[in-house]
């Protein structure tokens, strides 16, 4: 297996060792100076994956492969995401074993679903700059277009990737939304 694989892995399993060993430490043990302090390591991995890709190309001369773009993307999407996913299995953890209030679902129709889903869709747009300019900026500092031609296809992916986000759910949504019986009875109600 080649070595940014296993960072990547490493880095998913250690995302949520962490957040499983600060939220645990919150709510079950009660020591909250702790778990923060636990919680914050997050960040830690993404710096580390960078590190490692950049080891990979810049120390080893590796030619970039499938998994340095994947390993970029990822690293773009735990950053654009990351925060996101905390809180949401944080309020799980706060529900399930501190007697927390039930965690704040996705709306699943409306106008709310239509916030939502632009929301998520900007989120990420926020994930494809940042691999873009990780990607872009390794490219740069290997100087080599040879080594690094597949971290340029890796742009390209992730704007199709966004690309297709956004017509097949905001734009999708809206357009959905603005002709149902709801969103004109909405709109002569604001019109009156």
């Amino acid at each position: 297996m080649h070595l940014i694989v296993i960072g990547i892995i490493a880095c998913e399993i250690g995302f949520w060792v962490v957040l499983g060993l600060g939220l645990a430490t919150r709510y079950l043990l009660r020591m909250r100076r702790t778990s923060t302090v636990l919680l914050l390591c997050v960040p830690i991995l993404d710096v580390a994956l960078l590190t490692l890709i950049a080891w990979d190309l810049l120390a080893n001369r590796a030619v970039a492969d499938f998994s340095h773009g994947l390993g970029a993307v990822y690293l773009g999407f735990t950053i654009a995401f990351g925060h996101q996913i905390v809180t949401r299995v944080d309020a799980w953890f706060a529900h399930r074993f501190a007697d927390g209030p039930e965690p704040w679902r996705p709306p699943k129709s409306g106008a709310a679903q239509v916030r939502y889903e632009w929301q998520q869709w900007a989120r990420m747009l926020l994930c494809a700059i940042i691999a873009s300019v990780v990607l872009g900026g390794i490219t740069l500092i290997v100087g080599d277009p040879d080594r690094t031609a597949e971290l340029l296809g890796w742009i390209a992916r992730v704007w199709i990737v966004t690309g297709v986000w956004l017509l097949g759910w905001p734009v999708w949504l809206t357009v959905k939304h603005a002709g149902s019986p709801a969103a004109k009875a909405d709109s002569r109600e604001t019109t009156s």
